[in-house]
């Protein structure tokens, strides 16, 4: 599915220069956050539904100015998958700093953490989770340093591939958009040394290791360097196919 946003260029401009405001800032003092970034198809939804139910945690929805699309046998939800907002009602909330963070995915659409939904994780005693684009959790960790930011990956890029084409069709220029967004995924995981790495072989596997991190079990470097060779072979496989396209 591709969308043509309307407001582009006002998105872009106003999320150069975004900050959240002073509210927001209180409310995140009383959260827990871990929020999971990757690539398209990581399986990173899959792994919060088995945290809600194997741990203590509370997905935070976001908000988005695309349209639902039909999943997994049937169609996205309103309130459920995401909130689905008119761009001039999300553009409007994002002029007064009412969003920890949002971000213009793919060329097409934007997307975001409302301070709303982090005011009900905080009520909760829950840890609130969620999975962000990568410039998201960089804004995220701005706006609060302790938050863990796990990046997800599949075991391989075949099963990645087939992950991505199960869940929905899309143009040779979708697929290359999908695919340059990953290689930048991948640039900030290995820049950024406060990322976590968890690789999605079984769900409830990734489930686990990620509670171990917000336990202290599992120490960032370790998680690192397991996936180091990982991240080479997907580099590798992702510039070979944008060739191709």
């Amino acid at each position: 599915m591709h969308v043509e946003l309307k407001h582009k260029e006002e998105f872009r401009e106003i999320l150069e220069h975004y900050s959240v405001s002073p509210r927001a800032k209180k409310v995140l003092d009383n959260v827990n956050f871990t929020v999971l970034i990757g690539v398209a198809a990581a399986g990173r939804n899959t792994i919060i539904n088995q945290l809600e139910k194997q741990f203590n945690y509370t997905y935070i929805i976001s908000d988005t100015t695309r349209p639902p699309k039909f999943r997994d046998g049937k169609m996205e939800e309103h309130g459920v998958n995401y909130y689905f907002r008119s761009e001039d009602g999300l553009l409007e909330d994002l002029r007064n700093g009412e969003f920890l963070e949002a971000e213009l995915i793919h060329d097409q659409q934007v997307s975001g953490i409302s301070i709303r939904e982090l005011e009900k994780a905080a009520e909760s005693g829950a840890t609130a989770i969620n999975e962000v684009e990568f410039g998201g959790a960089m804004n995220i960790l701005e706006a609060k340093p302790d938050t863990k930011v796990i990046a997800v990956f599949p075991p391989s890029y075949d099963v990645w591939q087939k992950r991505l084409l199960g869940r929905e069709k899309m143009s040779d220029q979708e697929m290359k958009n999908r695919l340059n967004t990953a290689l930048k995924v991948i640039n900030l995981v290995r820049n950024d040394e406060r990322i976590y790495i968890v690789v999605n072989d079984e769900y409830h596997h990734a489930a686990e290791r990620i509670e171990n991190i917000n336990k202290g079990e599992l120490d960032i470097v370790t998680t690192r360097s397991r996936a180091e060779e990982l991240l080479n072979s997907f580099e590798e496989q992702i510039a070979k196919r944008i060739e191709e396209i």
